[in-house]
Formats: structure tokens, sequence, C-alpha cells
């Protein structure tokens, strides 16, 4: 069975490592804050100038937890760490830029096989924009895409050979959690390190127009 929108979000969460200073994207991104465990210290990183970032509120009868003037880039509703601070967009980009965040999570249109990522533009659409993404694939250490594995009305890939869409990032991209699987980017190839539970190796061979590099034993994933 293919993978919520949680569930990729709660096996890239599994990648972040105590201490790490991390910015996550729009979307399926954003949930993976929930699933830190309170316990392990991470600084989560927002362009519009938050650090110390917590997980969504949880919603209460009296809206107690919400604070509709603490957001994150996605204009989300957020919770604040202990010891959060805030500042200007420009502090926020100057920590981008610098090279100061450890992982970045980010959402994609297309990736393919040389670490290219394309997340902002669909000629002929209307898009609201890149946000942080090209200063983020620039200056994060780590970079992991969040996606659909195929196009979820037309069934085409995503996972390509070659990305046909105007690109965000050249050969930056490290892993890419799916609905599908978790795969890495090696020598120009994609490697399945996992599968979703039930679904089939050769079910994800069939929507990865990439070349895909299959061990002898592929796990599922633990979520």
């Amino acid at each position: 069975m293919a993978l919520t929108r949680e569930q990729i979000a709660a096996r890239i969460a599994k990648e972040i490592q105590a201490g790490d200073y991390v910015n996550l994207g729009i979307g399926i991104p954003t949930l993976v804050a929930n699933y830190i465990p309170a316990s392990m210290p991470v600084l989560f990183q927002s362009e519009n100038g938050l650090l110390g970032m917590g997980p969504y509120p949880i919603e209460t009868a009296d809206y107690s937890e919400v604070d509709p003037d603490l957001i994150n880039a996605g204009k989300e509703t957020v919770t604040e760490a202990l010891g959060a601070c805030y500042f200007s967009s420009v502090d926020s980009f100057a920590m981008i830029r610098g090279a100061h965040i450890d992982l970045t999570v980010l959402g994609a249109f297309e990736v393919d096989q040389y670490g290219n990522i394309a997340s902002w533009m669909v000629p002929g659409k209307l898009v609201k924009g890149m946000g942080g993404a090209m200063d983020l694939v620039a200056g994060a250490k780590n970079i992991i895409v969040a996606m659909n594995h195929a196009h979820p009305k037309t069934g085409e890939s995503k996972i390509l050979k070659k990305c046909t869409l105007p690109l965000t990032g050249v050969s930056c991209v490290k892993k890419i959690v799916t609905d599908l699987a978790v795969l890495e980017i090696r020598d120009h190839q994609f490697y399945l390190l996992e599968r979703a539970p039930g679904v089939s190796i050769e079910s994800i061979q069939k929507l990865t127009e990439g070349t895909l590099i299959i061990p002898a034993y592929v796990p599922e994933i633990l979520i």
C-alpha cells in the first residue's frame, strides 16, 4: 500500500540527527516536525524568520494553543520550541546562504537521476513561486525530497532520467522518499533502499523512468 503524506513525513523524520538545523519546505515537508521525538534536540528554521519551530498546534475547543501570528513559511500556524527566536527574513536567508542549514526537506514536481530537482514552475500554469527553494538547494548541506512517485492523475513517472521542467537546483538531491519507496542517488542512478509495505519491486520499477538499481534484498519501510 502506498504511503500517506503523514507516513512519508514520518519516514523522513528518521533521517534527522540530534543537533541538526533543519528547514522544511511547503507541503509534505512541513509535517516532518510532528514526528521528531520531544527529547531530540533539533532546531527547525523557517525562511520567514523563526528558529526553533515546533509541530502544528493541537486543536482544542478554545484554540488556546493557536497563535495566528506564529506561522511557518507556508503560512500555516505552528508552535514554538523552548528557546525559539525571531528575526527578519534577511537574517533567515543569510543563515541559508551561509551554509548553516544541515538538512532541508523539499517537495518537487520532478527529480532526475543526476540529482536535479524541478519544484517551482510549470509552464502555462499558475504556481505561487519558488519561495526559498533555490537558496536552500544551494546552501543546505543535505537535501531530501518528499513527493509522489508518479503523477496522481496521469500515472506518469516523476522519477526521471532527466527533468523536463525548469530546474530549481542542479546535482543537489541525495535522497528521495516517495509514496512507494526510499531512493538514494549514487553515480547518476537511483538506488532502491526501501519499499512501501506491500508494494512490489516490479510496480516501483514500472513507475520509475530513470535508471533504477535494485539490490538483492529491499526491506519494507518501517513506520
